[in-house]
Formats: structure tokens, sequence, C-alpha cells
């Protein structure tokens, strides 16, 4: 694309109503990328009406799952044309290293091919018959698309967070009006011009960009949406489940996290640390679900914090688009604000700094921080306790498996959690016991597209990706009929 001053409403790039802009920012420099349209309650309306339209007049909705699987194919095969363009678009307004935001937008079109062959699905397995303890009535339950959906989404995984809502809205036949971050809106108003591209008909996708207050609360109190799927955090998520039950929206949730990560003392030391690693520095720490609590048994503590400290501190910072760049600048000015001050709190609060949790040298601009690890974390710690979304883990002892479980479950949150022995019972066992939505086994962090996610207790309602995700977007309908020749008897003898 050329140019981000225009929305996409109604098959057509128009100028906002207001005529507003705003800057995105490169995080690795403070440069300004460019200057994206700024959409207000107007153009909101504008989108949701548009859309309203096209579910009602049938020419999305009424399609087979198979003929709506083929512009899902065509999607996925524009992102893969576009791939190159879209991970360095990526790396640039979100921070991430390039090789992780390839990575991603793979991802984005394999969520598209996944949702193609369950719109196919859809037409072979849509039909259920019920048995009924009354043999004069038959019974048939379909699923039938919800109608006009709302995605907000949030600035970590841009594109992809975008592929995980609009790929299973369009694969069960919904409409919709996505919002993306006003931080990181330059790959979604991409996926916006390939899915015109593709051909989808006019209203079926539409794309507001801007702020908040100006565009994603009027979306999520529009009266024509039928269904609101949100990602972000907690606070806006409250809001907007707010909002929705003045109308009884549909609402899906995907929220915070604070997951924990067990490791008991047969573990292999270093597929321990890699695994680490991994769970709470990949993307900067800028992951929902990402394992910022680490538990770790007394019996190898000692011997597996010297080796996490030494490759901890061996990870190379810098601009996602250099080689060897292992973690980026933080998002935006906001978010490395609000990360360095809870760092400055859990101090305060009693943690133990071990490394980490200052500017590295040599980078006066950029919101670049270090990878850092916090020891001897009070449990009432703030630092322990809340997100904080960035590359940021707390590290504690423990004895034995009770003791282990009680720590990782005592959270408001349940989005994710892990645990690592050579013991697989034991392992099973104890995901078992985890309070949370995903769990995994000597490893952190794989996503799969197959599975289920989502969480429990304030890391949200409702699960997104593989048939779950489908089903967010369905609804499910009773047809009962009366087949008897005999009259049913209540008026007419």
């Amino acid at each position: 694309m050329d140019s981000y001053n225009k929305l996409y409403i109604n098959g057509d790039w128009i100028t906002p109503a207001k005529g507003g802009t705003f800057e995105t920012i490169d995080p690795s420099d403070e440069s300004v990328i460019t200057r994206v349209a700024a959409a207000t309650a107007e153009d909101v309306d504008l989108a949701v009406k548009s859309a309203r339209n096209a579910f009602d007049d049938g020419s999305w909705s009424g399609l087979s799952g198979k003929e709506r699987a083929v512009y899902l194919r065509k999607i996925a095969e524009g992102i893969r044309e576009r791939i190159d363009h879209l991970a360095a678009l990526e790396v640039k307004d979100n921070g991430k290293p390039l090789p992780e935001a390839v990575w991603d937008i793979e991802d984005t079109a394999g969520t598209f091919d996944m949702y193609a062959d369950l719109a196919e699905e859809l037409d072979d397995n849509n039909s259920t018959a019920v048995a009924l303890g009354d043999d004069r009535f038959s019974c048939e339950v379909i699923k039938e698309p919800a109608g006009v959906a709302a995605a907000i989404i949030p600035w970590n995984f841009p594109v992809l967070m975008a592929s995980w809502k609009v790929a299973p809205a369009l694969a069960a036949g919904c409409t919709i009006v996505l919002k993306p971050s006003e931080v990181t809106p330059l790959t979604a108003m991409e996926l916006a011009d390939i899915i015109d591209k593709a051909g989808v008909p006019a209203g079926v996708f539409n794309l507001v960009t801007g702020m908040g207050p100006d565009a994603g609360a009027p979306l999520s109190e529009h009266p024509l949406v039928d269904k609101i799927a949100f990602t972000g955090s907690v606070p806006t998520g409250s809001r907007i489940m707010q909002a929705a039950a003045r109308d009884l929206k549909n609402v899906s949730l995907e929220l915070g996290g604070k997951s924990p990560f067990i490791i008991f003392d047969d573990a292999n030391i270093d597929e321990a640390v890699e695994w680490i690693l991994f769970g709470i520095f990949w993307n900067k720490g800028e992951v929902c679900s990402a394992t910022s609590r680490v538990l770790i048994q007394d019996g190898i503590y000692d011997q597996l914090m010297a080796r996490l400290e030494e490759e901890t501190r061996k990870i190379t910072i810098g601009n996602g688009m250099q080689d060897g760049v292992l973690m980026g600048p933080l998002v935006n000015a906001s978010q490395y604000e609000k990360v360095t001050a809870m760092i400055a709190q859990g101090v305060q609060e009693g943690a133990t700094l071990l490394c980490g949790g200052q500017r590295p040298d040599g980078f006066d601009k950029g919101y670049y921080l270090q990878p850092t690890i916090f020891v001897d974390v009070p449990d009432d710690s703030t630092v322990w306790t809340e997100e904080i979304f960035g590359p940021v883990v707390c590290i504690r002892k423990f004895s034995d498996e009770a003791e282990a479980v009680q720590l990782s479950n005592d959270s408001r949150f349940g989005l994710a959690g892990a645990v690592m022995s050579k013991d697989i019972d034991r392992c099973n066992r104890v995901a078992r016991k985890l309070r949370a939505g995903i769990i995994w086994i000597n490893c952190s962090q794989p996503t799969f597209s197959e599975a289920p996610w989502g969480g429990y207790k304030h890391s949200g309602i409702g699960r997104e990706l593989g048939v779950w995700g489908l089903n967010n977007y369905l609804e499910t309908k009773q047809i009962t009929a009366f087949n008897s020749d005999e009259p049913w008897g209540w008026y007419i003898k």
C-alpha cells in the first residue's frame, strides 16, 4: 500500500468523516513511520451498517462453506505473496525481530487455510438429528452465522491476532468490522487490501483504525453488532463486557495472564534454561501467556539460576531487522514507561533484581530494555501478582509438588502454565491441577491454530482457534417438526 490515511469500508478506501489522522511510531528509533486514518463514531457507524447490510442480503452468509473457503484460501495466498513486506512492516511497527515476524506471517496464512478447511466441513457437519421422547416429532439442530462481528485486537501480534478473529468469522458466514490497535495498525491495513484483492464482497470485511475512545468504544457499543471479540487488557475487556451487557451481545474475551512455569529438580538444566528464556523473552515478553512466574525446585535452584543468569546476559538486543537480534525494543513509550515503573516498584517491594532492568548501553533512542530477572520475590509483590507485559521474569524456590501447585494457582489470572520434569506421570498430574486454559509440558509457548486458546478467571471468556474459534461465530438453532397425521389434540379433537 502507498498510503494508510484511509479506512476500508463497504469495499472502498474512504477518507474518515472528520479527515483525521494519527502517527504510528517506529519503536527502534522513535521516528514517525507514517500517518494513519483516524476513525470516529461516524465512520464506525458506516462500517457497521455496511457489515449489517452485507450480512442481511445473504451475499456472504448465504454462500456455502465451500464457496467461502475459496475466498479464505485466496486471502492466505495473498498473505504469502507479501510475506517479506508484511514481516518487515511488522518489525517496523512493533519492534519484534524479523525471524519472529516471519513466523507470525506464516502462521497468519496458515490460520486462513485452516478455517477454509473448517468452512468446508460445515457443509457436511451442520445438521444433527436429535432423538426426542415423542416419535410424532422430529428435531434437527443446525449452526448459523452469528451476524455482524466486531473484532478489536492488540498490538503484540498485530496481523496474527487479526487472523484469529477475521478467519473464523468469515468461515462461519459472519460479516466483520476490525479495529486494530492504534499502536500497530499497518499490517491490518495491508490485510484489508489483501482481502479486497481476493474479491470478498463489499461490506463483508471492514476496517476502522483509530483511538480506543473514538473508534473502539463506538464499535463495541453499536446496537447493530451481534458479536464482540476482544483481545487485550483486563480493564478494557471489563468495559467492553459492561457495554455489551446493555444489549446482551455475544462476547468472547482473551485477556491477560501471569502464567507459572514449574520446574522440578529432575529436569534437564540446559533444556529448562532454553524454555525459560523463550517463555518470557520471546516477543520481548509482550505475550499474554508468557510464563513470567518461574518456580524452581530447591534441589536444582542454584545450578539452574547460575546458568539462567549467564545466558540471559548474552541475549542480543537491537533493531529487529539486524541479523542475530533476539530481542527488539518494547512497542512504544507508554509500554516502556509502564514496564520500567513496575521494575522499580518490584525493587521497592523487596524483590531482588538479579540482572537487567535498565536501558542497554549504546541505545540512546528507541524503547530498549535489558532482559530482567527478579529473585526472592515476595508473594504479595506487584511484580509477582500483576501482568508486566515486558521482558521481566520473577523466580521463586519451592520444595514439593503441593507447594508448587498452590503457588501457581494463587493468582487472579488463569491463561496458561507449564511444568517440566522427566516424570511424565507427575507432569500430567500437575497439568490437571493447574487452573488455567493452556498447559505446556516440558516446553513453554508453542501455539497451534488447531488447538483451543483461552483462559480461566480474569484471563477471559471463551476460546479462540480450531473448531472452538469457529463456534464463537455460530449460533445454534433447533428446528422441530410435528409429523403426525393425527391432530395435536389440545383444541381440535
